[in-house]
């Protein structure tokens, strides 16, 4: 399959900026996979399609305000001038205060080059990988999140050029485990009062964790699609959440993942039959036309950059015909995309 074929255009104007004022006032374009056929609604609408015995499987990740920016050490230029400011975003936490991470300008963070961020936070390149990435050794004091609270940005997107006001507006309500670098963006419609009257009608939640990593922005640069490798993210289920999955099926309710983050943590997790067990790790599953599914039966999302892997899932789900007539049909329709975005239910 060639990349091409998940190519469409898109105007500069429909890419979010911002988040809309109400979280669940969002645009809702409806999809049935099986037939293609659309319909327009708001997202709060979404429990006129969801049915008590379902089951919403949540990825409860938090972004950490993971972009920094510090100074070499000991670095002075022959003009006396101090080093220029190098942008470093922490990517994975190899434990052991390792992290893979990627920094600008590269070639200014050869191995043993230390860079200072604050009093209590340097960070010094161990390795430089095959992608230009690198792993890192932070020297601190105290707990780093609570010093990324300090100095740290929140790492929004290349496609977003706007500063965000409320840094809690690129996390979903029921955020509770701090380590992506990029929002699960599929949640960020809800709303607490949203859920309880999701829950209210008998509908079950499964919580789990997909901590999203910067593969998520990357393009595919093979022609062939298959050729792609997928950067590995960590993911953990609990035996709560297989437990209510498992029984979900079981009962003929529906699994309907919010987001592609959890879709794909569930089907890495699943066996060849769609049955999960209790486990973690990390996943590079690589979904596109041809997959098929185990455990998901709907998928809440947004919309898509052009030619990247997460187009390529939702293809996978309601073909790639329906979802590029979507896609057509949400542009003409001045849908908002992205991160910030409208929201897309294929049913």
């Amino acid at each position: 399959m060639k990349l091409s074929e998940f190519y469409y255009d898109l105007p500069e104007e429909l890419i979010a900026q911002f988040p809309i004022e109400k979280r669940d006032e969002s645009r809702l374009l409806v999809l049935n996979k099986e037939t293609g056929e659309i319909e327009h609604k708001v997202f709060r609408n979404i429990v006129e399609y969801l049915k008590p015995n379902d089951c919403l499987v949540l990825n409860e990740t938090r972004v950490i305000p993971a972009r920094i920016f510090g100074k070499r050490e000991d670095v002075v230029t022959p003009e006396g001038v101090e080093s220029s400011t190098i942008e470093m975003l922490l990517l994975k936490d190899f434990g052991d205060k390792k992290w893979e991470v990627l920094v600008k300008p590269g070639r200014k963070c050869k191995v043993g080059t230390k860079i200072r961020f604050s009093e209590n936070l340097v960070a010094e390149v161990l390795e430089i990988l095959e992608d230009g990435n690198r792993i890192v050794k932070l020297e601190y004091d105290g707990i780093l999140n609570e010093i990324l609270d300090e100095i740290g940005v929140m790492p929004l997107p290349p496609y977003i050029h706007e500063k965000l006001k409320d840094k809690e507006r690129y996390q979903t309500v029921y955020s509770r485990v701090e380590g992506s670098s990029a929002a699960p963006t599929a949640g960020l419609h809800f709303t607490p009062e949203l859920l309880t009257k999701v829950q209210e009608m008998g509908v079950k939640i499964a919580k789990v964790t997909l901590h999203v990593g910067l593969g998520t922005f990357r393009p595919v640069k093979e022609e062939n699609i298959e050729d792609h490798k997928m950067h590995s993210e960590y993911y953990e289920i609990s035996e709560e959440a297989c437990n209510i999955i498992n029984e979900t099926k079981a009962n003929g309710g529906r699994v309907i993942c919010v987001g592609t983050t959890s879709c794909r943590t569930v089907e890495s997790a699943a066996d060849e039959n769609g049955f999960l067990k209790p486990q973690n790790g990390n996943t590079e599953i690589f979904i596109y036309p041809g997959y098929k599914f185990k455990v998901l039966d709907c998928l809440i999302t947004n919309f898509h950059l052009p030619e990247s892997t997460l187009l390529m899932l939702v293809s996978a789900l309601a073909t790639k015909e329906n979802i590029m007539n979507a896609y057509e049909t949400a542009v003409k329709e001045k849908y908002r995309f992205f991160s910030f975005g409208d929201a897309m239910f294929i049913k």
